[in-house]
């Protein structure tokens, strides 16, 4: 490792969760659900595209958008490269993926969940 862990504070977590609303909506992908840790992200999403695919413009988004905050110089690494991609292929799957990054990741930080997800949570987060 060459440089010292990220870490996310709040600031930052709203930039990368926007981010990724962002390209998202630029690529015609769909964001089910969202949250951006300290250390990590977490996205349940679907587009026409590989998870791969996703995961990389995801995080140079992210990290575009960080720089361009003044938050770090271009050459900071944020992101451990590669990452888990899992395809989901069916809806109680998708309702479980969902449920599981909003509710099962600690007090909630940046986060964001589709409207039409909220059903399918506690009453608790469904103010986001």
């Amino acid at each position: 490792m060459t440089q010292p862990p990220y870490s996310l504070d709040a600031q930052r977590r709203q930039i990368v969760l926007a981010a990724i609303l962002e390209v998202a909506r630029h690529r015609g992908w769909y964001i089910l659900a969202a949250h951006v840790r300290t250390n990590h992200v977490h996205i349940v999403a679907s587009g026409s595209y590989s998870g791969k695919k996703m995961m990389n413009d995801f995080k140079a988004y992210a990290s575009r958008a960080l720089n361009e905050a003044g938050f770090d110089t271009p050459d900071r690494k944020r992101w451990t490269r590669g990452g888990d991609t899992p395809a989901i292929g069916h809806e109680q799957g998708l309702v479980e993926k969902v449920r599981y990054v909003v509710e099962e990741q600690g007090e909630p930080m940046a986060v964001y969940v589709a409207p039409e997800c909220r059903l399918y949570l506690s009453q608790a987060l469904q103010a986001f």
